[in-house]
């Protein structure tokens, strides 16, 4: 089994800040892409950043300069700074991972649970 645990998600007044942490944990043999996406009310889930194994970024225009994906692939975690924070972030942030759990097997797509993230005006 795989699990991947987020953490770091409040409430927190515009302009400010917060970070979200994503431990995965279990029989994982090597992790490929990991990434941030969220669901806002009444809307559909979209990608936030992306970080491969590698380090390479990538973000969605609506956070860009805003937002800081990270990973420590010894502890198996990916991290996701969010500064600037505006009521439009608002949204149940998930993490995923694209896990695979074995020499030559393929990677196959996690998720967490989801953390909250509030943001008033």
């Amino acid at each position: 089994q795989v699990q991947l645990v987020e953490s770091g998600g409040g409430l927190v007044q515009a302009g400010g800040s917060l970070r979200l942490s994503c431990a995965a944990s279990g029989s994982i043999f090597r992790i490929e892409d990991m990434g941030w996406y969220r669901q806002g009310p009444g809307k559909q889930r979209e990608l936030v950043a992306v970080i491969s194994s590698g380090g390479r970024t990538s973000y969605a225009d609506s956070v860009k300069g805003r937002f800081t994906i990270s990973r420590d692939n010894a502890k198996n975690t990916v991290y996701l700074q969010m500064n600037s924070l505006n009521p439009e972030d608002t949204a149940l942030y998930y993490c995923n991972g694209q896990i695979r759990r074995g020499w030559g097997l393929p990677a196959n797509d996690y998720w967490g649970q989801g953390t909250q993230v509030t943001v008033s005006s």
